[in-house]
């Protein structure tokens, strides 16, 4: 998927994450189901960004081990990871993949490109 333009990655996540999802809860669970399809799991991952819903801080790395249980907003994927001896969900889009397959950088890639810059749920 590396080397896609801008206009060619919407028109993929459109024809292949977003079929036949109109409402932002099935754009919302499409996501689910493709971020959950894609990435291998266990892996680590940077907070890159500081979020009041998160405990996590800019720099601090963190153990993704899945997706949470259930879609919490439509507006965000939210990712189980431990951390300091716990388990919680935090945002996808807090946090940079680091030593991980293709696969799983493409996902997270995408998310983070329609969730900043491609577009938005709902």
């Amino acid at each position: 998927m590396t080397g896609e333009t801008d206009e060619e990655r919407n028109k993929r996540i459109r024809r292949e994450i977003l079929t036949d999802a109109y409402t932002a809860d099935e754009q919302a669970i499409s996501w689910c189901y493709y971020l959950e399809r894609e990435m291998t799991v266990p892996f680590q991952a940077r907070c890159i960004e500081e979020r009041t819903i998160s405990p996590l801080r800019e720099g601090e790395e963190a153990r993704v081990v899945g997706m949470t249980d259930e879609v919490v907003s439509s507006r965000e994927m939210f990712v189980l990871v431990e951390w300091m001896d716990r388990e919680f969900g935090v945002p996808l889009s807090q946090l940079e993949v680091l030593d991980v397959d293709q696969n799983t950088r493409d996902a997270v890639d995408d998310w983070h490109y329609w969730n900043g810059d491609g577009g938005r749920l709902g």
